[in-house]
């Protein structure tokens, strides 16, 4: 199933630079710019509370925006290309859109699921899920939400590759078909040391602590 798309207002912004950035962050808006093939970059700004709702409840990388930029006509189709986070407060600081152009294919990355438990982690075994996203590329009307497979049927040892994975028609996998997406392992054995054994003092040397240890070394020695 494709992505659903969404729309989200723009402002132009004439001002550019970290002063006028902080600013506009400061005011409750986000800065970000538009880009595309054959297109002039446009630098904007975002709501920031719509901008995080909107942000919670999509998957970000794929989802098809719908821009309505302010002073242009129509919409114009994107994809968010780099999301800039503060570092330790976790907002959003800066967003890249990508511009779409109708017969335009696009690379995405889209997320790997997993349905089902396999009939090897009910014997004991455990998932080993090594590919969680799938580089493809495909129209932007075709991008799928994500990628599902069904591992109730793997049994320990059992594995799954990209090449047997369910892909939507009309979207092209750009990873090699023998990549490993996962596995029903055995469960791995901490192995545990046992501490070393102190070694004992050699057969005839004396160990003594202290200067009186000394002095009676010393008069063996002179003996």
């Amino acid at each position: 199933m494709a992505t659903e798309e969404v729309t989200l207002k723009a402002t132009p912004r004439e001002e550019t630079g970290k002063g006028s950035n902080r600013k506009l962050r400061a005011s409750g808006r986000v800065p970000g710019v538009v880009y595309g093939h054959n297109e002039k970059t446009r630098s904007v700004s975002l709501d920031a509370h719509e901008l995080e709702v909107l942000f919670s409840k999509i998957s970000v990388e794929n989802t098809v925006i719908s821009l309505s930029i302010e002073g242009e006509k129509g919409e114009v189709q994107a994809l968010v290309r780099e999301v800039q986070s503060h570092a330790y407060k976790g907002s959003v600081v800066h967003v890249d859109f990508l511009q779409l152009h109708a017969g335009e294919m696009v690379d995405v990355e889209v997320p790997v699921h997993l349905i089902g438990t396999p009939a090897g982690v009910k014997a004991g075994g455990v998932i080993d899920h090594q590919i969680h996203e799938l580089p493809i590329r495909c129209l932007p009307a075709a991008i799928p939400e994500s990628i599902d497979v069904d591992v109730s049927a793997l049994e320990l040892g059992d594995s799954i590759h990209v090449s047997d994975l369910p892909i939507p028609e009309g979207v092209e996998v750009e990873m090699e078909g023998e990549r490993t997406v996962c596995s029903v392992v055995a469960p791995a054995i901490l192995e545990v040391e046992a501490p070393a054994e102190p070694e004992a003092p050699e057969e005839g040397v004396p160990v003594r602590i202290g200067e009186e240890g000394e002095a009676e070394a010393e008069a063996e020695a002179e003996d």
